[in-house]
């Protein structure tokens, strides 16, 4: 009998649930540093590159939530084969 956390749909709604909290997180991040960057570079046009690499910081939240999803849908195939093994 396979159990409810090793059914391969398991698998599939957490690395949908890891996307998606890190694009939530990411977009709420950029959201509220664009705006601030904006009035910063407005006031002093020398620190842009600086803030710039600020801007990009929140996209490693995604990168690392697309990471994980990579690594729940490897299970994915290892839980089909655990469903379709044999009982004995």
């Amino acid at each position: 009998m396979v159990s409810l956390l090793e059914n391969p749909g398991a698998y599939a709604i957490a690395a949908s649930i890891a996307m998606f909290g890190g694009a939530l997180g990411t977009a709420w991040a950029q959201a509220s540093i664009g705006s601030s960057i904006m009035g910063v570079i407005a006031e002093r046009p020398e620190d842009t590159f600086k803030l710039i690499i600020y801007m990009a910081l929140p996209e490693l939240i995604v990168l690392l939530g697309f990471v994980v999803a990579f690594l729940l849908f490897g299970e994915i195939g290892k839980a089909t084969a655990v469903a379709a093994a044999p009982v004995a």
